[in-house]
């Protein structure tokens, strides 16, 4: 089942020494880092996340980090990070999503990017959206409008009105029911037809005008404004996915959730070029180069991740690191089966391992899958045949 020899050669410390000499393995120094969690919410790998920025900042140039948050809602913290505008407390409960801002981890990420010395800017790279429906469009539709129009006016598409208009309540978007009943959806109806061609058409005047517009204002508010340009085009296209009732409905709108993100890691890569890397961090499933795959209450789900689709682009200045847990004592999770991945690392010794992916996976041969983990846990084990594929497997001996 394990190979010792092979797999001291994968092995390593995870530490910041060692961090430095995995980076060494790969074929090149990634522009863009991913580090997967196994399950949100649990506090330990969000602090080593934390402490890996902070090597990875002091010691390999990188100066910025996108975690798995609404990218709209980021800007605040950005905001906050750069010139300490508003109150922490609003800041973490507005500007990181799905109630995460309530963790103590990503306080503590957002009080040490304000403080470092460096200028390490953060971001939001999820979609605008939650579990159970997608935000309105009519934020980022007028904040690329206002910006177009107070720069030049001849490249507006339609008028101010119109697009309020069509709009109409925010509340009738927002409505969680439509997640589970497509009649409820507004993407269907024929005033979204005409605000998809104004998503479109403002995004062509962002485009077209880019060098006077920059020279206006800045690169960095063009960037806003066209990324609040191409969130309202998104989030229009995913309503209109949310309101049809055809087969695979959920399994597109898990796809395009992935594609979204992928598209602002893409565009977080390219802005930050001149500056340094990024370090990501996300679920394990969205940063992935295999088919990410979910059975929820029936269907059997696969699509492509946000890592997976990013590497099509990046190819190997693409990297990342996957995260397994042995024991999670306040989940009600115990120590692994010695058959399994976690239960061959943890077999090692060390508390805190890092290792080389395919090193490991040529080491670890008839490893079986985790099971017997609740679902209600929401854990999700490392898959031995995706450790080939991984550059990096981070692990935990336990979450505390």
């Amino acid at each position: 089942m394990m190979d010792r020899d092979t797999l001291a050669a994968a092995a390593g410390p995870l530490t910041r020494e060692g961090l430095l000499d995995f980076l060494d393995t790969l074929p090149r120094r990634p522009r863009l880092l991913g580090l997967g969690e196994p399950a949100h919410g649990q506090q330990t790998v969000p602090r080593l996340r934390n402490e890996i920025l902070r090597h990875l900042v002091a010691d390999a140039g990188y100066r910025s980090i996108a975690i798995e948050s609404d990218c709209l809602a980021g800007l605040l913290v950005e905001d906050y990070v750069r010139t300490g505008a508003g109150d922490l407390d609003d800041v973490l409960a507005h500007g990181i999503s799905h109630g995460w801002g309530a963790y103590p981890a990503n306080r503590e990420l957002v009080e040490w990017l304000r403080d470092c010395d460096e200028e390490v800017r953060f971001y939001g790279f999820d979609a605008p959206t939650e579990t159970m429906y997608a935000r309105s469009p009519r934020g980022p539709l007028l904040y690329a409008y206002d910006y177009l129009a107070e720069m030049d006016a001849d490249l507006l598409p339609g008028d101010r009105a119109e697009i309020d208009g069509l709009c109409g309540d925010d509340a009738r978007w927002e409505d969680p029911a439509a997640a589970m009943e497509p009649a409820r959806g507004v993407g269907s109806k024929p005033e979204v037809a005409r605000l998809r061609v104004l998503a479109d058409d403002l995004r062509a005047g962002l485009l077209m005008a880019a060098p006077s517009l920059i020279a206006a204002t800045s690169a960095d508010a063009w960037w806003r404004a066209e990324l609040h340009a191409r969130m309202a085009a998104r989030l229009l296209q995913y309503h209109a996915a949310l309101a049809h009732d055809w087969p695979g409905r959920v399994n597109r709108l898990m796809a395009l959730r992935d594609a979204i993100m992928a598209e602002n890691l893409l565009s977080i890569v390219e802005r930050e070029a001149r500056r340094g890397p990024t370090l990501v961090f996300s679920a394990n499933a969205h940063l992935q180069r295999q088919l990410s795959r979910w059975e929820l209450a029936g269907p059997k789900l696969a699509w492509w991740s946000a890592g997976a689709i990013a590497a099509t682009r990046l190819g190997d200045a693409y990297a990342y690191i996957a995260t397994a847990l042995g024991s999670l004592p306040d989940r009600e999770i115990g120590a692994p089966d010695p058959a399994t991945v976690e239960g061959q690392l943890a077999a090692l010794g060390p508390d805190r391992l890092l290792l080389n992916g395919a090193r490991l996976a040529a080491a670890l041969t008839d490893v079986a899958p985790r099971t017997g983990v609740p679902a209600a846990a929401g854990y999700f084990p490392l898959d031995p045949a995706h450790l080939a594929e991984a550059d990096g497997v981070a692990f935990l001996r336990e979450a505390s």
